[in-house]
C-alpha cells in the first residue's frame, strides 16, 4: 500500500473522475460509453488498474450489444476471472452508488484525459532528459527528437488505427461527392494544364521542381505560392497559409520579386529611371494591397539543418495551420547527423526527412532542386530524371518530379518565350511535358497562350485576374 500511495502522490491522476466515468456507465451504459469513446477515451487513460480492467470490459460488452448493469457485469467478469482483480462485487456497487449524475461523464472524461496527457508528458520529458545525459549526438539532434516527441503527444491516440472498412467508406464517399465541374482536388497551382494533370498539389506529396541554375525555378515557386496564398474567388477556392524556407535569398528579396511579378513591372525601370512612373506605382500599389493580405511565412535562415526545418515547420503548422510548404532549395539543406558519411548519404537522409514531414503534417511540400551538368552535354540540353544531383533518393522519395527547361536560356537571341515543365515522375498518374509562358522581364510564369483556348474560363484558375 505504501508503494501505491507513493505512486498516487507522484503521478497526476484523478481517481474520483475515474470512478465517476465507471459509475456513469453503470447507471446509463448506452449513453455514457458513446460519450466516452467520442472523446477518444481509452483504457490506458485510467491510472487505477481496476478501473482500466473495468473500462475494457464495458467496451467489450458494448461491442457485443450486451445489457450492462451491476448483475450482468458481475457475471461477465466472473466468467473471465476478472472479478477479484477489480475488487469484487462490493466495489461495483460502490462505484454505482458513488455517481449521482451520469450526464457529467464528459466532464469526468476530460479530467481523466488531461491527467493521462500529463503522465505521458512526464514520461516523454524523462526520456528526453535521459537521452541528453547519455547520448553522444549533437544538441540540435536531441532538441529535434525532444520536440518531435512532445509534438506527437497531440496526435497520440489509442484509437488512431482506423478500421479498413471505414477507410473504404470514406474513400467512396469522397468519390461520390466529387464535383464534376471542379477538376482541382488538391491545392490550386494556378496553371490550367498543371491542375488538369495533377488535380492540384495533393496532401502528403513531396513535389520536386528541378532545373539548372537560371531556369527560373525560384520564380515558378513564388508564382505557385502566390496562387495558393491568394486563392481564387471565381472558383470559390479560399486562400491558404503557405510556409517558405528560403536558404538562398532573403525574405526582402523574395518579397520584391513577388511584388514586381504580381504587378507586372520590370524592376529595370527603377534602376534606370530612378523613380516609378504613375502607371508602375499604381500597379505596385494594387499588388501590395493583395499580397499583404496573404498568409505567407518566410524563413530565410541560411545553412538550415533538416532537424531545424522540421521543428520550424511543426510550429508553423500548429500556430498558423499552414497547408503548403516550399523549400528553396534542397542542396543547401544540411543534415549534421549524416554529414560525415558523404554528401550522397546526407542528401538521402534529407530527402527521406522531407517526405516523412509531408506525411506527418499532412501537407504537400514543394522542394526545389539543382540538376547536374549532364543535360548541358546533350544536343538539345533537355534534362532527364537521372540528372538530379547528389542522390537517387530524391527520385525515389518524391511523389512528383518536374523538370523545368527553357530553350531561350541557351539561345538568348531567340524570341521563344515557351518554358517546358516536364513531369518526369508522377506516382499517381501519367507523365509528360507541360507548356508554360515565361515573361522574362517580370520573372513570371503564365499559362501557355495556345492552351488557354482549349479550356472554358470557369474550368481552372485564370492567372491574370487582377
Amino acid at each position: 500500500m505504501a508503494n501505491e500511495a507513493t505512486s498516487l502522490k507522484n503521478l497526476p491522476n484523478s481517481l474520483e473522475a475515474e470512478k465517476g466515468i465507471l459509475g456513469s456507465i453503470l447507471l446509463d451504459a448506452e449513453g455514457s460509453i458513446d460519450k466516452c469513446l467520442s472523446n477518444k477515451l481509452c483504457s490506458n487513460a485510467f491510472f487505477d488498474l481496476r478501473h482500466k480492467i473495468l473500462f475494457e470490459s464495458f467496451v467489450e460488452m458494448d461491442k457485443e450489444n450486451l445489457t450492462m448493469d451491476a448483475v450482468t457485469i458481475k457475471n461477465w467478469l466472473d466468467e473471465r476471472n476478472l472479478l477479484k482483480k477489480i475488487g469484487g462485487e462490493n466495489y461495483l456497487l460502490a462505484l454505482q452508488d458513488s455517481t449521482i449524475v451520469p450526464s457529467h461523464v464528459i466532464t469526468y472524461t476530460k479530467i481523466v484525459m488531461d491527467k493521462f496527457m500529463c503522465r505521458k508528458l512526464i514520461k516523454k520529458s524523462t526520456e528526453a532528459i535521459d537521452l541528453a545525459y547519455n547520448s553522444n549526438e549533437e544538441a540540435s539532434f536531441l532538441v529535434d527528437k525532444a520536440q518531435e516527441a512532445l509534438f506527437n503527444l497531440n496526435y497520440d491516440s489509442e484509437n488512431n488505427i482506423i478500421p479498413w472498412k471505414d477507410s473504404v467508406k470514406t474513400a467512396f464517399s469522397e468519390i461520390e461527392n466529387m464535383d464534376p465541374n471542379n477538376k482541382i482536388t488538391g491545392i490550386n497551382t494556378g496553371y490550367f494544364e498543371l491542375n488538369k494533370r495533377l488535380g492540384g498539389f495533393q496532401k502528403t506529396d513531396m513535389i520536386v521542381i528541378a532545373a539548372r541554375p537560371g531556369m527560373g525555378k525560384t520564380s515558378l515557386a513564388l508564382n505557385l505560392v502566390e496562387h495558393a496564398a491568394l486563392g481564387d474567388p471565381k472558383l470559390n477556392i479560399p486562400p491558404i497559409s503557405v510556409a517558405v524556407f528560403s536558404l538562398e535569398m532573403s525574405r526582402e528579396q523574395l518579397a520584391k520579386r513577388m511584388l514586381f511579378s504580381k504587378a507586372k513591372v520590370d524592376p529595370k525601370f527603377l534602376k534606370t529611371d530612378g523613380e516609378l512612373s504613375p502607371n508602375h506605382h499604381e500597379r505596385l500599389t494594387s499588388a501590395v494591397s493583395k499580397l499583404q493580405k496573404a498568409n505567407i511565412f518566410i524563413d530565410d535562415s541560411p545553412a538550415l539543418d533538416v532537424n531545424q526545418l522540421r521543428s520550424k515547420a511543426r510550429r508553423l503548422k500548429k500556430r498558423h495551420r499552414t497547408e503548403l510548404i516550399v523549400i528553396d532549395y534542397l542542396q543547401l539543406l544540411n543534415c549534421h547527423e549524416f554529414s560525415r558519411d558523404g554528401r550522397q548519404r546526407e542528401t538521402m537522409a534529407i530527402s527521406g526527412a522531407i517526405k516523412a514531414l509531408a506525411k506527418e503534417l499532412n501537407v504537400p511540400i514543394i522542394v526545389l532542386s539543382q540538376l547536374s551538368r549532364a543535360s548541358e552535354g546533350r544536343s538539345e540540353n533537355k534534362p532527364k530524371l537521372s540528372d538530379l544531383r547528389d542522390s537517387g533518393a530524391i527520385e525515389q522519395d518524391a511523389d512528383v518530379v518536374m523538370l523545368l527547361y527553357r530553350s531561350k536560356y541557351y539561345e538568348p537571341e531567340s524570341n521563344e518565350d515557351k518554358a517546358i515543365l516536364d513531369i518526369a515522375k508522377y506516382r499517381h498518374g501519367s507523365t509528360g511535358p507541360i507548356s508554360l509562358t515565361f515573361i522574362d522581364k517580370y520573372t513570371r510564369f503564365e499559362n501557355y497562350s495556345s492552351e488557354e483556348e482549349n479550356y472554358p474560363p470557369s474550368s481552372f484558375n485564370e492567372v491574370n485576374n487582377d
